[in-house]
């Protein structure tokens, strides 16, 4: 798989553009609550939430190497960032794959009997 391929199936494909979108915007409301709000509370969960199954056990291996369970700001985010693109490229490479796009080999001819 080239470079270019992995960059195809991660960002231009049409349900990994969408899913980048919604958890841009995610991040959006999330950053905007957070500077212009007295308590932001929990907003940074909803992120966490489109990044959820990969999210959850990067942060536990994270949580149970370092043992006290409390990331710093800029590793929350870098892990929420690299959950996140590898979450599209898997969704790239199964939209791609049920397409039938993705395998380019040798075209089958039908043999006859």
């Amino acid at each position: 798989m080239t470079a270019r391929t992995l960059v195809r199936l991660t960002f231009a494909n049409p349900a990994s553009a969408i899913y980048l979108g919604l958890v841009g915007a995610a991040v959006a409301v999330a950053t905007g609550v957070t500077l212009f709000s007295p308590d932001p509370g929990f907003v940074w969960v909803l992120p966490a939430l489109f990044a959820f199954p990969l999210f959850l056990f990067v942060t536990l291996v994270h949580g149970t190497a370092s043992g006290d369970g409390r990331p710093g700001t800029w590793l929350f985010l870098a892990e929420l960032v690299v959950c996140v693109l590898a979450q599209s490229l898997a969704l790239g490479t199964i939209v791609e794959a049920t397409r039938g796009r993705l395998h380019r080999g040798t075209p089958r001819t039908p043999t006859s009997c």
